[in-house]
């Protein structure tokens, strides 16, 4: 989850350390901490909380070093505190050390160590690290330029876990070290600067030259030079990739939040996706030579947002090509012995390409002999280098930690991959559904335009305790996700429910007390639903529709009307409303709508 930052190079390292901090706070913000090296000497500060805390610091202005590390944290082991923030050191001050993800096997190294004479300050796994390259480097009597790799490399033998680490020492004070193993790092370079980073946004407005570290790679760093070592230090020749993302799209535009930015760009985004696969309603995937005849079963595997994502993909893939589809998290797919063999597809979505569960799930699957699928908005991250083929969403970078346009973008894609399939199988005719996803772009601004109506609900339902969600079919997956994000941002529970199974339990928790927001957009289901809002309603609910279907029913207090288009592609615009209210309740409550309490945006570490 963590963010990390480096830099080698001319300039005064701290303002490039805090601005690509600031960028990457969307990964965690429990605490931060910056490290610089002058004079031999470590120096570190650090506190709790955001990264404007560090920044305010009256130390800070006085580092004038041009080597540096820095980190903002999501808390694992330990409490966000000052004591528990990164960067962390070895107990003599020789090596310090920022980590992104989780050492599992901490415990024991930890208790090595203490046999050995070290003592520790903090409750982190990450404290042993650079206890661990003390130990190594002081036991190796060869004392050359190599000391200090040497050291890392046999410490990284003894983690399991994973990490992207940055290590500076007092003994090589213009280098920094880096080294990944399932957890993201990349480095961006130009003539006498480089700069280490988690993710691009940190260090885009740099360069757009960057080197993507492959796992158990390291990389030797100094402004003029850049060596890269495999896990049994043979050097590597390794090519820099030109990234084009426009520094415009990481900031905010002039929106109050970049969620609020995100939901706006939702037009832009899908058809920025759509015009990659389909060319005068044609669709094409070129680079996916996948014989769809052979496949029987297909599993669709990822978490969270990008989960709901697939629940409305296996609607597609079953309805226009007639193939089995499961839908699984991420977390749970591989502890239940799947049964996949040469003849099952599996497809992985991720927005950041990084997420661990869904990692390993595809490491489970190729290991089975599937084909394996991913879908991502970040090239080159670590999904598209294990996966056999790989499909990107094309969203531009995605900031708030609570995801909005990369959701409908994943759903667009699935669409489309699903569409391609069928026609490949020769099953049924799709031109109605290719003509209506051009429309999708004007139909999203419509659905915009219901953004006034939505800040007046909020105002009525920020102080609720409790707010339910109803929906049938596809309907139902719009209202799970738009649970999700109401709980993700304002904190409100919330739970979903298939509108038929009120019956069977969860209609006990309705009084006069309730509020009910029912997605209706599958114009078969309409009177199926209605009959459910009656009964709510009659035990004194208060319900809010959102619907593309002219309803006969005056019992709701708020009807918000959305565009009608297929009902494979209802989610894409049903949803918006949902994300509005979510955001609209939040900033009533003056809540962080972009860093909500406790998450991340890139969930690292299982």
């Amino acid at each position: 989850m963590c963010g990390i930052v480096g830099y080698v190079g001319n300039k005064k390292c701290i303002p490039i350390l805090i601005n690509g901090l600031l960028k990457l706070e969307y990964r965690g913000y429990d605490s931060a901490g910056i490290a610089t090296i002058s004079n031999n000497y470590i120096n570190i500060i650090k506190c709790k909380g955001r990264v404007c805390n560090l920044q305010n610091q009256a130390e800070i202005n006085n580092l004038t070093s041009t080597t540096g590390i820095a980190h903002t944290r999501w808390a694992t082991h330990g409490i966000p505190s000052k004591e528990n923030a990164h960067p962390h050191m070895d107990n003599l001050g020789n090596f310090a050390v920022v980590h992104n993800g989780i050492i599992e096997n901490y415990l024991e190294l930890k208790n090595f160590l203490i046999d050995n004479g070290y003592f520790f300050y903090s409750e982190t796994d990450t404290e042993v690290i650079p206890n661990l390259i003390h130990y190594f480097y002081t036991n190796d009597l060869i004392d050359d330029k190599m000391k200090l790799l040497r050291a890392v490399k046999n410490t990284c033998a003894k983690l399991k876990g994973s990490y992207a680490l940055e290590i500076i020492s007092k003994f090589n004070p213009n280098t920094v070290i880096a080294i990944r193993k399932s957890s993201p790092l990349i480095i961006g370079t130009n003539k006498s600067e480089k700069f280490i980073a988690s993710d691009i946004p940190a260090i885009l407005q740099y360069t757009n030259d960057f080197y993507f570290l492959a796992d158990n790679e390291f990389a030797v760093i100094t402004k003029n030079k850049l060596d890269f070592y495999d896990k049994n230090l043979v050097k590597q020749h390794k090519n820099t990739e030109k990234v084009d993302i426009n520094c415009c799209s990481i900031n905010k535009s002039g929106y109050k939040d970049y969620m609020l930015k995100e939901v706006y760009e939702q037009s832009t985004s899908i058809q920025n996706t759509f015009y990659k696969f389909m060319v005068d309603n044609n669709i094409s995937f070129p680079y996916i030579n996948i014989d769809i005849g052979s496949i029987n079963m297909i599993y669709i595997v990822a978490c969270g947002t990008a989960m709901h994502a697939g629940l409305c993909g296996k609607f597609a893939l079953e309805s226009l090509c007639n193939i089995p589809t499961i839908v699984d998290i991420s977390s749970e797919f591989r502890y239940r012995n799947p049964l996949l063999n040469k003849n099952s597809l599996c497809i992985f979505i991720s927005q950041s390409g990084e997420t661990a569960d869904t990692i390993a799930a595809l490491e489970l699957a190729k290991s089975k002999g599937a084909t394996t699928l991913a879908i991502t908005n970040v090239f080159n991250s670590s999904i598209t280098r294990k996966a056999d083929y790989s499909l990107y969403t094309y969203s531009g970078p995605e900031i708030a930690v609570a995801s909005t346009k990369a959701y409908t973008s994943q759903i667009t894609l699935l669409v489309g991959i699903s569409i391609y399939f069928s026609e490949l199988l020769a099953n049924t005719n799709t031109h109605f559904l290719k003509d209506e996803i051009l429309t999708l772009p004007n139909k999203i601004k419509q659905t915009l335009q219901t953004s006034s109506k939505i800040k007046k609900l909020a105002k009525k339902l920020y102080n609720k305790d409790n707010i339910f969600f109803l929906g049938r079919g596809i309907d139902y997956i719009t209202s799970m996700e738009a649970s999700l994000k109401l709980k993700e941002i304002s904190y409100i529970h919330s739970e979903a429910f298939a509108a038929g199974e009120l019956k069977h339990g969860p209609i006990a928790l309705i009084d006069n007390e309730s509020y009910i927001i029912c997605t209706i957009t599958d114009s078969t289901l309409i009177y199926k639903v209605i009959s459910n809002i009656e009964e709510v309603t009659a035990r004194g609910a208060k319900t809010i529709i959102i619907t593309s279907e002219e309803l006969q029913t005056s019992d709701s207090e708020f009807i918000i009307k959305v565009p009608k288009t297929n009902k494979l592609l209802s989610p894409i615009l049903s949803i918006i409303p949902h994300q509005l209210l979510a955001y609209y309740i939040a900033k009533e409550k003056g809540l962080d709508v972009d860093k909500p309490r406790n998450l991340a945006k890139s969930v690292t570490v299982e």
